[in-house]
């Protein structure tokens, strides 16, 4: 009985991120399926992709840089909103309105053979956004 409860817990403690998940890579789709200037969450990824209007591509976290809670994208606003304490943030994640301390954390973007890839396994603390932590196609 030790020996089943010991493998269970095992099995259970052991990570399971899947492809297209958090923890892992996820292919959010085609360049050209993302026009510029919009946000398309993946829920499953933890993320919302930006494709700014310059055509660069960032994704960036949904927790809120305050106390955690998750943010939502308000498309008529144009901004992140967290419900908690009422912050927002600008397209590219930057804080419009305290109380959170820092822009809205990163994951790594990159382009491959026309397919947008996001690394959600290298989370990126950010102080603001720069253009450089745009990528290109």
């Amino acid at each position: 009985a030790l020996l089943e409860i010991g493998g269970a817990t095992l099995l259970f403690m052991k990570p399971r991120s899947m492809e297209g998940e958090f923890g892992g890579l996820v292919k959010a789709g085609t360049v050209d399926s993302f026009p510029p200037g919009s946000v398309v969450e993946y829920p499953d990824g933890r993320f919302f992709l930006v494709r700014s209007t310059e055509g660069g591509f960032l994704a960036v976290y949904r927790r809120c840089t305050h106390l955690g809670c998750s943010v939502n994208w308000e498309a008529d606003q144009n901004r992140f909103y967290c419900p908690c304490h009422a912050s927002t943030f600008d397209l590219h994640g930057d804080v419009e309105n305290p109380p959170a301390p820092r822009a809205l954390d990163a994951f790594p973007v990159k382009i491959d053979e026309g397919q947008v890839l996001v690394d959600t396994s290298h989370l990126q603390s950010r102080d603001s956004f720069t253009p450089d932590q745009l990528a290109f196609a």
